[in-house]
């Protein structure tokens, strides 16, 4: 079983996704996190050979990542890749949201090459919406909610095998 977290930047894709592998003994890996292991800091990435170098990469690490059994926390814009896009028809998809209050916080840390500021965050979300909910099998907001919850109302869904589309705010 592979279940891939997709979402904006800063929705907490990674803590989740590292307690859900646990919650549900699966393993866990953040294709962002491989590319910067193989390939070094995604803004230097981005600044030194740009946006599309560094989508193939993320990409590559995409494919590798989705063909195996686990939790996987893609990238935000990882969705934007057609073939990523079909290889995700074969899992499970949760789609983390956040609200614009809640992501101040979380989106200063300048390791996001994209967001540089709320403003341009909320751009960037308002552009990929669309296509986050068309592949989202499952939905949670993570603006608020105790990350446990999260991870404990999602591990139900998918051992519950829930219907797909479903959204839980």
């Amino acid at each position: 079983m592979t279940i891939v977290l997709i979402g904006p930047p800063a929705a907490g894709k990674t803590r989740v996704g590292k307690r859900l592998a646990r919650r549900l003994g699966l393993s866990f890996v953040d294709t962002d996190a491989v590319v910067v292991a193989q390939h070094g800091a995604i803004a230097e990435i981005f600044a030194e050979h740009g946006e599309p170098y560094f989508r193939a990469l993320e990409r590559a690490a995409v494919a590798e990542a989705v063909a195996r059994p686990g939790i996987v926390s893609l990238g935000g814009g990882a969705v934007l890749d057609p073939d990523t896009r079909a290889d995700l028809a074969a899992t499970r998809v949760v789609l983390l949201t956040v609200q614009p209050a809640a992501i101040a916080a979380r989106i200063t840390n300048r390791k996001r090459p994209l967001v540089t500021d709320l403003e341009s965050w909320k751009r960037l979300v308002e552009a990929r919406s669309p296509l986050y909910r068309s592949l989202a099998d499952y939905t949670a907001d993570t603006s608020s909610r105790p990350i446990d919850a999260i991870v404990e109302e999602i591990a139900r869904w998918i051992e519950d095998s829930g219907p797909m589309k479903e959204t839980h705010d």
